[in-house]
This record gives structure tokens, sequence and C-alpha cells, in this order.
């Protein structure tokens, strides 16, 4: 099997692991910047050039688009559909989770429980903002925010109003969510393959920080989900149209809370965490629906 890894650095330790697991399975793989890809539309002969060739020999894709290029990667994306080419990611699921608002309603529509949002239209009513999610403190996200940037822990009525107001007066979306304190700074992420979960991992914030995402410093470790959270991990993605996916949950009280459901999820904290190899399964399902045999060069094994 061809496969084409869509990302803009080789280097990456998610780019390396696809084309490390893509490479022990017996396929050739290339990785291929989607942002120097030419699309090229007539009728019945949809194409993509790439320095200078025809992108015309690719069984199937995996996107690893970065939010900030989420339009003209998903156009690639796209292309690669119209030409017959089988993707890891949709690029209809991949707009649509990148849309922080849509996917939340999609989310709560769907019965999945989720901390209380608030989104308004610069409305300068903060204390009907902050009292339908139940006061002070509160969590206010950026919708175009990734990896923690963008959020700020609003710790009484006086900040939050200042915080909402000031987003506000610069034009920028922003949504308003309760702050479950019985979360105690930690997260967990579900990574999801094919409506399955092939792994999970618990993420605490560093001290006297609230935000546990690894790039902004926290620590993971391998945990063991219980059946409503693997349950909701599962729906989350199926419902966002995802079949790989991270699906980020706060453990509370009333059961397990959607944050965010990633459609480009970083595979080295989880990879790290659970010695699962991630990779490997994406790659599976890819062959599962290519119908691509495969020739083992080795046991699949990450190096620690």
């Amino acid at each position: 099997m061809r496969i084409a890894v869509l990302s803009r650095n080789a280097d990456l330790y998610s780019t390396k692991r696809l084309v490390e697991a893509s490479e022990l399975r017996g396929h050739e793989v290339e990785v291929i910047d989607h942002l120097k890809c030419t699309i090229v539309m007539e009728k019945n002969r949809p194409s993509i050039i790439y320095k200078g060739r025809n992108l015309d020999d690719f069984d199937a894709v995996i996107p690893r688009i970065g939010a900030s290029v989420t339009f003209y990667g998903s156009a690639v994306v796209r292309q690669f559909e119209m030409m017959k080419v089988f993707t890891a990611v949709e690029s209809q699921a991949l707009i649509r989770s990148r849309d922080k608002l849509r996917s939340l309603q999609i989310l709560s529509r769907a019965g999945l429980g989720l901390p209380k949002t608030v989104f308004t239209n610069y409305s300068r009513d903060t204390d009907d903002i902050l009292n339908a999610v139940g006061g002070a403190p509160v969590i206010i996200k950026l919708l175009e925010g990734t990896q923690g940037l963008g959020v700020v822990l609003a710790e009484n009525q006086k900040a939050a109003a200042s915080v909402i107001e000031a987003f506000h007066g610069l034009k920028a979306r922003v949504i308003v969510q309760e702050f479950v304190k019985e979360a105690g700074g930690a997260d967990i992420r579900a990574f999801v393959v094919n409506g399955k979960v092939v792994g999970a991992m618990k993420r605490q914030a560093k001290e006297g920080e609230f935000r546990s995402n690894l790039h902004r410093g926290g620590s993971s470790s391998i945990i063991k989900l219980k059946r409503s959270e693997n349950a909701a991990a599962i729906l989350a993605a199926k419902k966002l149209g995802l079949s790989v996916a991270g699906v980020d949950m706060l453990q509370s009280k009333r059961g397990p809370l959607i944050l965010e459901v990633n459609s480009s999820p970083g595979l080295e904290g989880i990879e790290k965490a659970t010695e699962i190899d991630i990779a490997g399964k994406i790659i599976e399902f890819l062959e599962a629906n290519t119908k691509k045999p495969t020739k083992r060069i080795q046991k699949d094994k990450i190096n620690a």
C-alpha cells in the first residue's frame, strides 16, 4: 500500500511514528506538506500537483492538519477523497471538529456530558453569562485556541467580567465554561481508532497550573477507563464523524464531561504513557479499509 502522511514537519514525533509503523508493515509511505500541494479541478479529473508531480498513486492518506491551516488542509484532504483515495480522517469531520462551538452543539444534542457552556454575540451582560454557568470561578476559552493557548481561569466574578469584556472588545469569540473543581486539574485523553478506544491516559496539570496539556508542562500516566468514559469517548468520536480522534474529558460527580474532540491528536504522550503502538493501530485501520495485504517486517514495538 502507498500511504501519504499529510504533515508540515517530517521530524515531528507523530509523523515519524506513522512513517515507522507503515514501513514496519511493509508499506511505502511519503510525507507530503499539504500547504505545498496545488489542487487542480476539471471535469471528472480532480488531481493534486506536489513538487512538479501528480499525486495519483496513493491508496490512503493520514491527515495531520494543524488548526491554523484547517481551511487549506481540509481542501487537500477533500481533493484526495474526490480522487477515490481513502483518508483516515474525512475532510468534513476535520472541519466539524475544528469548530468548537459546532462540535459542542453536536455533542450536546447527542446527550453527552459537557461542562456547562455559554456563548454569546459579544454580550455586555457579563453577570447573566457567569450566572448561567454557576458563577465564578469559570474557564474562558478562545474559540480558535489550541494546546491550552487562549484559555483563562477567572477565579472571581470581577476578574471573569474583565476578561470577557477585554476579549469582546477585541472582537475575539470566546466560550465561557463552568470550572469543574473535583477534576483536580486533571483530564483524560482517550484515543479512538475505528470506533474503539485503543489507549487512554490521565493528564495532570503541574502545580500552580490548571491546564493539563502536556505542552503546558503537565504529566501523563496510563489509566483504565470506566465503562461510562469508554462509551462517551466512542460516541463523541462517532457523532463528529471521526475514525481517528483524541477525546478529552473531565471526571466529575455527574460522570464524564467532554471538553474537546481532537481530529489530529498527538501520538507522543499517549504512546509513552501507555506503551501501546497507537501508530500501528492507525495503519491497521487503513489496511482494513483499503484491503491491501500487509507483510510485517518485524514485531511492532515502540522504543520507549
